[in-house]
């Protein structure tokens, strides 16, 4: 009975409401009333799918909420805080083309007591961005990160040979976990100069992911980053490959 009535209220509403037409004649502009609708499936149709309508949407309202408000917040375990942190970076000054070299980044947690959440370094510059107009992708790689053998399973496969365990969902950002106090962490990345000219590493140390635990130098707590610059020489470097037939020996006999 409550489906009946409803559905004659909206019958009633779609006919009291509907707008006139304006209709062109060959002997003048007159208006017209819609020819009226059939008594049927019609309206019934239109009232169920209006309360399935309504239905739906309480139920995206609901699941909203739910998603709004019951999943935990990406920074919620993550302590607030300064932590005293030091770091030393060393990366070879002369760089060639084709030439491997390694980056390394050594973290210490110059805390008495504090153990840092999650330690890691951001590294800004083994890319670069060409001005060349028109071009779907204006970034162009100065270094790359390159690949060590794997296997996972039985199948074998390569990746970056950058900090082991340490890949993050953020740009050019490795995180090695916690860091007691006292505690030192490497970072090491062995890559390869592949595009000539000057080039800018920047790094930065971090103390967790989210923002809330911050990395600060021992005096004056300010951010704790390093740079490197210089210039790729388009000179290739000379290597050969040694009596086992397995390892590249760079520079001259």
């Amino acid at each position: 009975m409550q489906l009946l009535a409803l559905a004659r209220a909206h019958l009633s509403y779609a006919v009291n409401t509907t707008p006139c037409v304006s209709r062109l004649t060959s002997d003048n502009r007159h208006w017209a009333q819609p020819r009226p609708r059939a008594p049927g499936a019609w309206y019934v149709g239109r009232a169920l799918r209006r309360r399935r309508l309504h239905a739906g949407l309480a139920c995206l309202a609901v699941v909203g909420l739910a998603s709004c408000g019951g999943d935990p917040r990406q920074d919620e375990n993550e302590p607030e805080g300064k932590f005293a942190v030091s770091a030393d970076a060393t990366f070879p000054s002369g760089q060639k083309l084709a030439k491997r070299s390694t980056l390394a980044i050594t973290v210490r947690n110059d805390e008495n007591r504090k153990t840092i959440p999650n330690v890691a370094v951001t590294v800004n510059g083994f890319d670069t961005r060409i001005k060349q107009q028109g071009v779907a992708d204006p970034t162009r790689p100065v270094f790359v990160i390159n690949g060590r053998p794997k296997s996972i399973g039985t199948f074998p496969e390569t990746k970056e040979d950058g900090p082991a365990g340490g890949e993050t969902a953020y740009v050019n950002t490795w995180a090695l976990g916690p860091l007691g106090p006292g505690k030192r962490k490497t970072f090491k990345w062995n890559v390869t100069a592949v595009r000539p000219g000057p080039y800018k590493l920047t790094y930065r140390v971090a103390a967790g992911l989210n923002g809330k635990a911050r990395a600060v130098s021992v005096v004056g707590d300010n951010p704790v980053t390093g740079e490197f610059t210089g210039r790729v020489s388009d000179e290739p470097p000379q290597s050969r490959i040694a009596e086992d037939g397995k390892t590249v020996i760079e520079g001259t006999r």
